[in-house]
């Protein structure tokens, strides 16, 4: 059986006083699409958080391609092949589309990045606004940024914090061909989602959550039958 990419156990997160995971249990096998599913305030975000450290105290074992990082401060654990896509995006505004995209440096111990040409082929909007600013962007166009400038410094496990909310239908349709292109060059991806109709198609295996901890989890085969449960848990 191959390393986990990913494999949580027994996680506890604080921030501050705030208990927030209470005991989150989760594996994910290297090119695997998983979805992080869960209402919002479910603990999905500080599940994604926790694993860089980005939370208050935490607790447990996560380890990343076998190796336990529990105990590492942010910058140790993004040198071991993992990107974080965050809600916010975090695109500055006074740099160029292309600016923003060389930002990050290439990371050591991790993988081959992707070059600026196989980026731009990925994404053809973003060659077209090489030169426009962070802020001339449109609200995809810097979604599509965000994730292009992780895949440039070599992480092969990939964070996505509800990448596709509030954007047009059209750019949702890119992203999930983006997440297609991911998966079959070998990537490991763990997205939160609230645009149900997005993930089900993309994911392999589900995990639900609620109050901090996982409640249900499923592969794709058996959304169907686990679609009353769903309608329960999310409302979808």
């Amino acid at each position: 059986m191959a390393t986990p990419a990913l494999e949580i156990k027994d996680l506890q997160a604080w921030y501050g006083e705030s208990h927030v995971l209470h005991g989150v249990d989760m594996v994910v096998q290297p090119g695997e699409v998983v979805t992080l599913l869960g209402r919002n305030g479910a603990g999905r975000t500080t599940t994604m958080r926790a694993v860089l450290g980005l939370t208050g105290a935490r607790k447990g074992s996560i380890k990343v391609n076998g190796t336990e990082t529990i105990g590492m401060a942010t910058h140790r654990i993004a040198h071991h092949g993992i990107g974080y896509c965050p809600e916010e995006r975090g695109i500055f505004a006074s740099l160029s589309c292309e600016e923003n995209l060389m930002l990050p440096p290439v990371l050591k111990g991790a993988g081959q990045g992707m070059s600026v040409e196989e980026i731009y082929e990925m994404f053809p909007n973003l060659a077209e606004r090489r030169h426009s600013q962070g802020t001339r962007l449109s609200g995809g166009e810097q979604q599509m940024l965000a994730v292009a400038r992780i895949l440039r410094t070599g992480a092969r496990l990939l964070l996505l914090d509800e990448i596709s909310e509030g954007l047009a239908p059209v750019i949702v349709q890119a992203l999930a061909r983006m997440i297609h292109m991911l998966r079959s060059k070998g990537y490991t991806v763990v997205m939160v989602e609230q645009n149900f109709r997005f993930a089900a198609p993309l994911a392999d295996r589900f995990y639900v959550m609620e109050h901090g901890r996982i409640v249900e989890k499923f592969g794709a085969a058996e959304l169907e039958s686990k679609m009353p449960v769903l309608n329960e848990l999310l409302g979808v």
